[in-house]
Parts: C-alpha cells; structure tokens; sequence
C-alpha cells in the first residue's frame, strides 16, 4: 500500500505540473485560469496529505524500530 501512495503521490505532482504550464499559457481566458488554479491546489493538497500520511508512517517505523 505504501508503494500505491508513492504512485499517487508522483502522478499529483506530474498533474500540478501540467497544470502549472496551462496557466502559463497567455492565450488562457480568465474563467479557464481560475479553473485551472483551482483544480492545481486541489491536486498539490492532494499530494500534501499523501505525503504527511508517508511522514506518519515513516515515523511510526522509526519509532517501532528505537
């Protein structure tokens, strides 16, 4: 399941970046870049919370392991 997370993870990541250059582009209307932004903070929560999960368990190893 850890490995699941990791994927997940890096697929956020890749899809802020494409969000990222869709918002770089100038010929984006202003409706589509709120749209964009909008669905590029989701996805960087997203990756957040999967990334404190895995700071949870890491910690949790480390912790069985003292």
């Amino acid at each position: 399941m850890a490995k699941e997370k990791l994927i997940d993870f890096e697929t956020k990541l890749d899809d802020a970046k494409k969000v990222l250059q869709t918002l770089m582009d100038p010929e984006l209307t202003l409706d589509a870049s709120v749209k964009s932004y909008k669905e590029g903070m989701k996805t960087l929560q997203d990756a957040q919370k999967i990334l404190e999960s895995a700071t949870l368990e890491f910690e949790k190893i480390q912790a069985k392991d003292s």
